[in-house]
């Protein structure tokens, strides 16, 4: 199945909230769609926190997928979080996660970025195995948070 990731626009945003809520509520997550639609914006606005993208397949939008950056001194410059992949059920299957992935990467690597990292549930192994495909390894660390401010979801 053909894809391509086309990038999104302002007036995407309603769209990208549309399917950030349905990729939470896989995990039971309630969304909050205008704080979700406000961290587009910002992201959108301002290349310098990442960018997003639209994937489709045959012309019908399939899922979404946004980078963001930042810096890091392990690595001695650039790195970025794949912060949310998500493929609609019915797109499932058919390699466009991992064609998705490979347009990232390329992606991050023409903004200089020199180390890609994501998080992933622990019970996802759908979700796993599509990542290590993609090269992404255990780093043998645990991320750990401390929120300074509420989520998008609940």
């Amino acid at each position: 199945m053909s894809s391509c990731l086309r990038p999104a626009t302002f007036a995407d945003c309603s769209l990208l909230v549309e399917l950030m809520s349905e990729f939470y509520a896989e995990s039971d997550y309630a969304l909050h769609p205008s704080r979700a639609e406000e961290a587009f914006k910002a992201l959108l606005a301002d290349h310098g926190f990442g960018r997003a993208w639209l994937i489709e397949s045959q012309a019908q939008v399939a899922g979404y997928v946004v980078l963001t950056l930042g810096y890091s001194m392990e690595y001695g410059g650039r790195d970025a979080f794949v912060d949310d992949l998500f493929i609609r059920r019915a797109f499932r299957g058919k390699g466009l996660g991992r064609s998705a992935l490979d347009e990232v990467r390329s992606a991050a690597l023409s903004l200089g970025v020199r180390a890609l990292h994501l998080e992933v549930g622990r019970d996802n192994s759908a979700a796993q195995a599509l990542y290590r495909r993609a090269g992404f390894e255990d780093s043998g660390r645990q991320l750990l948070t401390l929120r300074l401010a509420d989520p998008t979801h609940e």
